[in-house]
């Protein structure tokens, strides 16, 4: 839907997100639109006018009454359809999903027919014009009306958006917090909310106000703070019986729960953002943003040099192996995908780790069998382990000797063209063997970024399939959407419930949620002092129960690395043995730090 030509004169814009059925300050949100002389039909609402508070039907009257625009959220769309839940994709049981339930049946109960047919007519979309300039506003993002977005939320993610729009700009709420973002010439705008503070500390709340700018093709953003009588809709709130926590939100500036935001919102909890903006020019080379974001402090080069110690001088950290538990066989890194960020840089071209063959792989099996009685599991990775021609008979020779093997896969072609003697191996050793899939993201268009046009159908088929043959199944994603996890893990029990898939989105294990690595952002040097400052057990890190067999292009015979995440780093190959493998390692590089020390990552299957 698109505002009429003959009503969308090039000037102000005044828009406001989440009303929460708070009338006092929606009420004040409508008069400042007002004190600032823009006219209802200049005035956007990014939609949910009902949500915490207590008065649903009379914000959905007034805003109804105001005659200002308004698209549908995911509240609206809920209740205008009958459902029993807010539709925000809560995972089942976290704070955020047992307080809406209270505030939502509140709303349902005074809402009536007439207010949910105008819920239901509501439009998805809506573009406006200003400075020259066309902007899609939409509630969470552009295809997905309870996307959360927030300032943190990778540009590439966000540029997927702005790109299918097919506009300058998107303006979404949804999230609850007021930024903005210029990302490739185009705008990504949030106004805020009106009905709860920013999570900032403060009782203000937030809207915001676009004017034409001093250039052609170019736009005034400002992001302002709202005053109202956030004491009286509190009070309501309390008479009404809704949450406590909510109701002390509106004086405290502090969410009850903070499940739904990333670590980098979570983070800014009680800071408090002074109101500001910047000049958006369509065309310019700048990328403005607000609040003022800098890049991610880069890693100074004088760290992680020393195996003995760090940049201070203080002892480095060193993990010993304390029982070898996992045996990776890195199959080679050749794959059929090319993914965007691939942890070890796999490609259909990439074969720096050449396929390491049955022979070459059965000799380490023969070494543990002699001095690691206690092995019990066999991993194995790429690349894509699939298209290794000794694959198959590398699994079966681990799984003949009695132990656990789990091959990594995208469970696409390379597979699925082997399914008859994978399900004759699965017929044999049963739940000895399993699989791990690796599925980015449960929304298709944010897997195929990572991974690459029309890869999402193929491995969900693959997905099926294995899951309907009864294997034993896992699955590996990624957080690289900007989303809390837990937003994630919601999103993944809903595909997994749609189509069958046994597995737990809530286990850890079930769905391993990989974190994004940057080896050149900072991050600090573990210390020896590390484990009792973080609670952290040594034991309880990859290199203290597992090693990586590889075999690098050109070489003779296969070498023993530390970790299966560096894979062409020199300082972490341990030898050509298991014995000379065993040695303790230092951690000595970024990503000791951010994906196990801090990150909690695993590899194994349990």
């Amino acid at each position: 839907m698109t505002i009429p030509p003959d009503t969308t004169p090039d000037g102000p814009l005044f828009l406001f997100g989440g009303p929460y059925s708070n009338l006092e300050a929606t009420a004040a949100a409508l008069r400042e639109a007002a004190r600032l002389g823009v006219p209802p039909h200049r005035v956007v609402c990014t939609g949910d006018i009902v949500a915490y508070g207590a008065d649903a039907k009379a914000c959905v009257e007034l805003v109804r009454g105001a005659g200002v625009h308004v698209v549908m959220g995911n509240c609206e769309e809920q209740l205008a359809a009958g459902e029993e839940d807010c539709g925000c994709g809560f995972a089942p049981g976290s704070a955020c999903d047992r307080l809406s339930a209270a505030w939502f049946a509140h709303a349902s109960r005074e809402l009536g027919p007439d207010d949910r047919a105008w819920m239901a007519a509501l439009p998805r979309r809506l573009d406006v014009a200003v400075g020259g300039l066309t902007l899609a506003v939409v509630h969470g993002s552009l295809d997905h009306i309870a996307r959360f977005v927030f300032p943190s939320t990778p540009a590439r993610v966000k540029a997927l958006d702005l790109a299918a729009s097919g506009v300058d700009g998107i303006v979404a709420g949804h999230s609850g917090l007021p930024f903005s973002q210029v990302i490739d010439g185009r705008l990504w705008h949030n106004p805020g909310a009106v009905g709860m503070p920013a999570n900032d500390g403060r009782a203000d709340v937030w809207c915001s106000l676009l004017t034409p700018g001093p250039d052609p093709r170019s736009v005034v953003v400002e992001h302002r703070r709202l005053e109202y009588g956030w004491a009286a809709a509190a009070a309501k709130m309390r008479a009404a019986g809704l949450p406590e926590g909510y109701a002390s939100a509106l004086g405290s500036g502090l969410w009850p729960s903070c499940d739904v935001l990333p670590p980098p919102e979570a983070k800014r909890t009680g800071r408090t953002v002074e109101p500001g903006g910047f000049v958006w020019r369509r065309d310019a080379d700048d990328a403005p943003a607000w609040p003022i974001s800098t890049a991610a402090p880069r890693l100074a080069p004088e760290k992680f040099q020393d195996g003995a110690s760090t940049a201070l001088g203080e002892p480095r950290a060193t993990v010993g192996l304390s029982s070898l538990r996992t045996l990776w066989i890195n199959t080679g890194t050749l794959c059929n995908l090319a993914c965007a960020n691939c942890y070890i840089e796999s490609t259909p071209r990439n074969d720096r780790l050449v396929y390491i063959t049955a022979a070459e792989a059965g000799a380490f099996l023969d070494e543990a069998a002699r001095d690691h009685p206690e092995l019990a599991e066999i991993g194995f990775t790429g690349g894509e382990p699939f298209m290794n021609p000794d694959l198959l008979a590398m699994v079966e020779d681990a799984l003949a000797r009695g132990h656990r093997a789990l091959v990594l896969t995208n469970a696409m072609r390379p597979m699925q063209r082997l399914k008859a003697p994978l399900l004759a191996l699965k017929e044999r050793y049963g739940a000895q063997l399993a699989l791990r899939v690796s599925l980015d993201h449960y929304d298709p268009a944010l897997h195929e970024l990572e991974r690459g046009p029309r890869s999402f159908q193929p491995t969900l088929d693959g997905l099926k399939w294995l899951a309907d043959q009864g294997f034993a199944l896992s699955v590996a994603g990624r957080l690289f959407s900007g989303e809390a996890e837990g937003v994630v893990r919601a999103g993944f029990a809903r595909l997994f419930g749609e189509h069958g898939v046994p597995v737990d989105a809530a286990d850890p294990v079930a769905l391993t949620l990989f974190p994004e690595m940057d080896a050149g952002a900072d991050m600090p040097e573990i210390t020896t002092a590390c484990w009792g400052l973080l609670g952290v057990d040594p034991r309880s890190l990859m290199c203290a129960s597992s090693r990586m067999v590889v075999k690098r292009k050109g070489a003779e015979r296969p070498a023993v690395l530390a970790c299966t995440l560096l894979a062409y780093d020199e300082r972490f190959e341990l030898g050509a043995t298991l014995a000379e493998a065993s040695r303790p390692v230092a951690l000595n590089h970024p990503h000791c730090a951010t994906f196990c020390v801090l990150g909690g990552a695993a590899c194994s299957a349990g």
